[in-house]
């Protein structure tokens, strides 16, 4: 992992966010993206050269990641900090925002404390249905999707002297599956109900926060653990270097069936090589990380943050590992659950993508 992605994650923890979606002349951001100090040398926009206009006062606009830990928070970084290079003369700031994931950016894009997040697209679909863990607070009408971006592949992680060496043997053992409202847990659940489990299944299902499983792992805290999540992800690389671990397949029949009866999931493959001791491909199942805004953010803001993403893709590509295959045609391709938003759709139809 490059030192500038450590250092963004270590200021994510101690950064102070204002509150809402929007506001009016905040301080400038730092210069990745990433929430931080203000910058007193990066003022507003200046007025237009031509009609001396004056410009309107910078906008922040907060995108919800996840855990730091995690992958969405540095692709959420990566993406706001193309946003805020042209911060100068569109005067909209992007702000990554650490959260506890998909479930928890709909709500927040929901209340309007988010105005972009990313989600994955099982999660996506139950926010418009207004099922699963949106049950009580219904279809959310005005989700839009802006754009895919990677597929999000479900890892097990066990130690290799933990005696598992498929899903079935997982019965009586002390795993992680994931908090509420976390992408993980969603395709865990999926997965419990499909092998006709519960949670009580388990011998113990602890809640880890995504930076201790390596170390609860590799300490016999637990036996095992789910992660929903791009590859290579810096959470498994940690246990699988810092003890005996392995990826465990996720496949037979009952998956099989799971997949084919969910739209929102796509049979995967973990290749071989991204960890320590995992040498060969390992089959899965998974979801695609999805960026996502509400109906009522400004089409001019949605248009600022899709056009630093499609000019500089090839930029983007090599800021983050789980983003080196994006391919803008997949990226407005991905069978959305969600409407795919207008100021979003028109670019794409522009660049003859849609």
């Amino acid at each position: 992992m490059a030192a500038w992605q450590m250092g963004l994650r270590a200021l994510a923890l101690l950064a102070a966010f204002a509150p809402g979606a929007w506001a009016q002349q905040s301080p400038a951001p730092a210069p990745d993206g990433a929430p931080g100090a203000p910058a007193a040398a990066s003022p507003d926009p200046a007025p237009d050269p031509v009609t001396g206009d004056a410009p309107a006062p910078t906008e922040v606009v907060r995108m919800g990641t996840g855990s730091v830990a995690g992958v969405y928070f540095p692709v959420g970084v990566a993406i706001c900090r193309l946003a805020n290079q042209h911060r100068a003369e569109t005067g909209l700031r992007c702000a990554a925002t650490q959260t506890a994931g998909s479930v928890a950016n709909v709500a927040g894009l929901r209340d309007g404390s988010l105005g972009f997040a990313i989600v994955q697209s099982d999660a996506l679909a139950e926010a418009v249905a207004g099922t699963g863990a949106f049950a009580t607070a219904g279809p959310d009408t005005g989700i839009r999707a802006v754009m895919g971006l990677y597929p999000e592949a479900l890892a097990l992680v066990v130690r290799s002297d933990a005696g598992v060496a498929r899903v079935e043997d997982l019965a009586g053992k002390r795993i992680v599956i994931g908090a509420e409202g976390a992408g993980t847990r969603s395709l865990a659940d999926g997965l419990i109900g499909a092998l006709g489990w519960t949670a009580a299944s388990f011998g113990a299902t602890p809640d880890i926060a995504p930076e201790r499983l390596g170390q609860a792992l590799c300490d016999n805290q637990i036996d095992g653990f789910f992660y929903a999540v791009g590859h290579p992800a810096r959470v498994i690389q940690e246990a699988t270097t810092s003890c005996d671990a392995r990826l465990v397949p996720i496949d037979g029949a009952a998956v099989n069936a799971l997949v084919a009866s969910n739209p929102t999931y796509v049979a995967a493959t973990i290749p071989g090589g991204l960890y320590r001791g995992n040498a060969g491909p390992v089959a899965t199942f998974g979801v695609t990380a999805t960026l996502v805004t509400e109906a009522s953010v400004p089409d001019a803001t949605v248009r600022i943050l899709v056009h630093a993403v499609v000019d500089e893709i090839d930029t983007l590509r090599g800021l983050e590992p789980v983003l080196s295959g994006l391919d803008p045609r997949e990226q407005v391709s991905a069978g959305f659950a969600a409407p795919l938003h207008p100021a979003a759709a028109a670019i794409y139809r522009e660049k003859g993508w849609e």
